[in-house]
């Protein structure tokens, strides 16, 4: 066990979303010099599997509409966990600040005093992007970008679907596999295109990855097929297919 600083300290670690190689630098020698490291589900094996045998790992998975570890408890862990002195590791998949709840970690860390830095990580959206072939901004295409939770605390999260159903418009949808037809709903509704591209991507960057190429119309059969956790990329193809439309236009001309 390395040394023990001399004050508490909790480093949040964004994983990214499954691969190895989209751990940081940083990330990496923090998980090298922790004592105590507290997981979540969506953090990859391979992420895993770099963590020194003698570092205490604990997994605090949750899992949507099933099991999962009461937030509050996670709360008490770290600052238990921490107030002896250990390097204790908060370590999230994906990007700790983007859907993580990392605020309430951070505030329960604050009120009982204990230091803390952040080493934010890839997030799903941005390797999704990569895997099919495509950029989250385009030139001439879109200049922003929308980053959505599918799911929140009161349910199917709204937003605003006016301004998302755009032609040319790209949002990363997280946490959308159950929402998919509440979604495709709310974009037709206020004016979507029924053909808008849709790429599904499940366990991004994991040796399961799988991408399925859609459309807004086909976009609840494409997550009942996704094998795993999802983000949607609404707006963006999958390049191959991008790619072969036009060809495929020109052939039913």
């Amino acid at each position: 066990m390395t040394n023990a600083p001399s004050t508490p300290l909790v480093t949040f670690i964004g994983a990214g979303p499954g691969a190895a190689a989209h751990l940081t630098l940083g990330a990496y020698q923090a998980l090298q010099q922790a004592d105590v490291v507290i997981h979540d589900r969506l953090v990859g094996a391979e992420v895993l599997a770099l963590i020194p045998e003698n570092v205490t790992l604990i997994d605090v998975g949750k899992e949507g509409f099933g099991t999962s570890t009461d937030q509050s408890k996670i709360d008490a862990l770290l600052v238990a966990q921490a107030l002896p002195g250990r390097r204790v590791v908060r370590l999230k998949g994906g990007d700790c600040g983007i859907f993580g709840r990392m605020d309430e970690e951070m505030e329960a860390l604050d009120a009982a005093g204990i230091a803390f830095t952040i080493l934010p990580g890839l997030t799903a959206a941005t390797v999704a992007a990569a895997e099919i072939g495509q950029s989250l901004t385009r030139r001439g295409r879109n200049t922003a970008l929308r980053i959505l939770t599918g799911y929140d605390v009161a349910g199917y999260a709204d937003h605003d679907w006016a301004g998302i159903a755009r032609s040319g418009e790209v949002s990363a949808i997280y946490m959308g596999k159950k929402s998919a037809r509440f979604i495709q709903g709310r974009l037709l509704m206020h004016g979507a295109a029924h053909d808008t591209p849709v790429s599904v991507v499940a366990n991004v960057s994991r040796p399961d990855q799988q991408i399925i190429g859609a459309t807004l119309a086909t976009l609840p059969q494409a997550v009942a097929e996704a094998n795993g956790p999802a983000i949607i990329l609404l707006g963006l193809a999958p390049r191959a297919a991008a790619n072969s439309l036009p060809q495929l236009q020109e052939a039913q001309a």
